[in-house]
């Protein structure tokens, strides 16, 4: 589904006469501090970006038409030039006192997002004003209130600094939810990659639990997993489904994959040692060499290990290569676990405020 980012104008992409509180003319037409880069940066994000703007009796003797053109095509003009387009331009022209469905909070003009093709929950409301959050409210959005450091209720992000706008997008982008479910499992995994949420796993395996466990410390991210498969029939349902959804979560939060460092992450634990090379450069491979000597840790068969991983890889769209050698069976594959933890939060973390793409190619 696609998500929207609806932006108020006055006041929030430019600044507003106290006064008038329209901007009458180009003398007047003044960017908000930071707005143009931190809107270019956002642009990156897969949002559609929605002008969604009240401007009082326009059209009217007091308010004509052409006077707020000539502002506004300026306005649009100077952001196409930094890459910024508005999807849709929503504009309403009534006055309070008119009472109209379509004045914000009023969500009389946003019907083309209520048709059900865009997900609400996930997209944002932009404005200066405490109108802006109860129109994100009544559309099912989320609210970032600019301009105030007070955060008011139903409202996400309360700054008066653009580039904290951004980065907050950019990190929201990075936690997702995947369920799948089969005649066999039933897989919930949320991911963050960013860290800042509680973790919680429950795979009904232990040894499973314990070894994912290792990913949420070492990695920094939370994790959130919750599994119910036919471990009656045996083991193989559930750690391969767990890393199919693992996997695709993972692939979805890096979206675009711009800042990320893309490579990672050789790990010493006790007698063993662990080599994990990961690339998230958009190809699959795959290599394994970790020589298990039982055929149980805990409760979990080790030759599913291999699976899990040759799994997980393809389902982050990765080559993962890694290699292994130790006496303690328990601490291989803790190493292995922890080894491709580091290798992840290598590959993963994300320079504050870059937008480059690791790649040469220009894509991943």
């Amino acid at each position: 589904m696609k998500k929207a980012i609806f932006i108020d104008r006055d006041g929030t992409i430019i600044w507003e006469p106290p006064v008038t509180e329209q901007v009458n003319s180009l003398d007047e037409l003044e960017f908000m501090p930071g707005v143009i880069g931190a809107l270019s940066s956002i642009s990156q994000l897969g949002y559609e970006l929605v002008l969604a703007s009240n401007q009082d009796g326009l059209g009217s003797e007091t308010y004509p038409l052409a006077q707020f053109d000539v502002v506004h095509q300026k306005m649009l003009k100077t952001l196409q030039g930094e890459g910024i387009e508005f999807a849709d331009q929503l504009i309403d022209a009534s006055r309070p006192d008119d009472h109209s469905p379509n004045r914000k909070p009023g969500i009389g003009m946003f019907g083309n997002y209520l048709a059900g093709d865009y997900d609400l929950a996930n997209s944002f409301v932009i404005g200066d004003r405490l109108t802006d959050v109860a129109l994100a409210k009544n559309l099912g959005a989320k609210a970032i209130l600019y301009g105030s450091n007070e955060q008011p209720d139903d409202c996400v992000l309360a700054t008066t600094d653009w580039k904290t706008i951004a980065e907050y997008l950019r990190c929201t982008e990075r936690v997702v939810e995947i369920l799948r479910s089969t005649s066999e499992t039933s897989v919930r995994v949320k991911i963050d990659l960013d860290g800042k949420m509680s973790s919680c796993i429950h795979s009904g395996l232990d040894f499973l639990d314990h070894m994912l466990d290792q990913i949420v410390h070492h990695a920094g991210v939370s994790l959130q997993v919750e599994a119910k498969g036919d471990l009656h029939v045996d083991e193989h349902h559930t750690m391969e489904d767990v890393a199919i959804v693992l996997g695709e979560a993972i692939m979805k939060a890096l979206g675009d994959k711009r800042g990320i460092g893309r490579y990672g992450f050789v790990l010493p634990m006790d007698e063993c040692r662990a080599l994990v090379l990961i690339d998230f450069g958009g190809r699959i491979d795959f290599q394994w060499s970790v020589p298990f000597t039982r055929e149980y840790v805990g409760d979990t068969p080790t030759e599913m290990f291999k699976h899990f991983f040759k799994s997980l890889g393809a389902a982050m769209n990765c080559n993962l290569h890694i290699e292994a050698v130790g006496e303690n069976n328990h601490h291989l594959a803790e190493a292995v676990f922890k080894g491709f933890a580091r290798a992840l939060r290598m590959a993963v973390k994300r320079e504050p405020f870059s937008y480059e793409l690791p790649s040469s190619k220009g894509l991943l």
